[in-house]
């Protein structure tokens, strides 16, 4: 009886271990070659700390927000894609930002991303933001979100729904639409000409907090590394862990920063991809100064170059938007034998 107790009381101390491990999703792929792409000086350079204020928010600009939509990664299955949010959202911020928050919110699709930017941004098992923003930078443009659906999915994933999919990269996994049911004659088609948004220049900022704050506060939003583990359960309130580990596993976005009367010190305000369930709506405090958690010495940024703001008006099927393309209302392996369409566009 004692040792069934023993050997019951070392598996639940397993498990306990086992959930306890978070796997880095920081990941430098192998086509990552070039982390710094621009020519036009960077704000810490021309901007002294002096002008930088106690206080600043891009949700709250004289009661306006400025930033986009919180995400969560880990839906409709786990994907470890935390480097694409951080730095989609991060750029979508400033776009918003550049058009002065006019017309309809502008979001990115991440899933084309990990269809197409494995070998250079990442997968579901890791990427990095530079490597994102590098992706982008090459390929040219990076369509908007109601191209594509995220799936939390890539092509090496088998989690969930994963393994039943196709994720390689081709025109129909960047942009597409689905005419009708299938039984009613209806199918699938790639979209051609699409809204998107370009990069004109991405880098590294230095990793001391008056360099973060120049860049955050002239150019908008940018994506960090942190150590995710010391906040897997965090409930809310200022993360102060200055004897925690420094090493990056996670990319999250930083949004601003504010003051603490209570410990007369500023912190950082940061947008996680977990979620709007978690944290404080999706969102925690950290301690600035001291690189607490790696948060200040991990950052990058993105400048917009161009986005679509009027579009070429495509049918609700797509046909008028395809040069030439076999349509078919079926993308996934599992459904053969369906409705083929083939259309040709001079």
């Amino acid at each position: 009886m004692m040792l069934t107790t023993i050997v019951l009381l070392l598996a639940v101390v397993l498990v306990a271990t086992v959930e306890a491990k978070y796997h880095s999703e920081y990941k430098v792929m192998p086509g990552h070659t070039v982390k710094n792409k621009y020519t036009l000086p960077m704000p810490h350079t021309y901007t002294d700390a002096s002008e930088l204020p106690k206080v600043f928010d891009w949700r709250n600009i004289n009661g306006t927000s400025f930033v986009t939509k919180s995400l969560n990664q880990h839906i409709p299955q786990y994907c470890g894609s935390c480097w694409a949010h951080g730095a989609m959202s991060a750029l979508a911020d400033r776009i918003k930002i550049a058009r002065d928050r006019r017309g309809d919110e502008i979001n990115l699709a991440i899933q084309f991303i990990l269809n197409c930017g494995t070998e250079i941004a990442g997968s579901c098992h890791g990427g990095s933001a530079t490597g994102t923003y590098e992706f982008i930078h090459k390929v040219g443009y990076v369509p908007y979100d109601t191209c594509l659906a995220y799936e939390a999915c890539s092509e090496e994933s088998k989690e969930g729904t994963c393994k039943h999919g196709n994720y390689k990269c081709n025109k129909m996994n960047t942009c597409r639409t689905c005419s009708s049911f299938s039984d009613w004659g209806g199918f699938c088609s790639e979209i051609d000409e699409f809204p998107n948004a370009t990069i004109a220049e991405y880098g590294e900022v230095p990793g001391n907090p008056d360099a973060l704050k120049a860049e955050i506060y002239k150019r908008g939003p940018v994506a960090a590394g942190v150590n995710a583990e010391a906040i897997l359960k965090y409930s809310g309130g200022i993360v102060d862990m200055p004897h925690e580990d420094r090493g990056v596993n996670h990319i999250v976005s930083i949004v601003g920063w504010s003051y603490d009367e209570a410990s007369q010190s500023q912190y950082w305000i940061v947008r996680n991809s977990w979620g709007q369930y978690w944290g404080e709506l999706g969102y925690f405090r950290i301690k600035m100064g001291g690189n607490q958690l790696g948060i200040e010495n991990s950052c990058s940024w993105a400048t917009p170059g161009s986005f679509t703001e009027l579009n070429f008006p495509c049918n609700e099927d797509g046909t008028n938007c395809v040069k030439k393309t076999t349509y078919r209302d079926a993308f996934h392996a599992s459904n053969k034998g369906r409705k083929i369409y083939t259309a040709k566009q001079e």
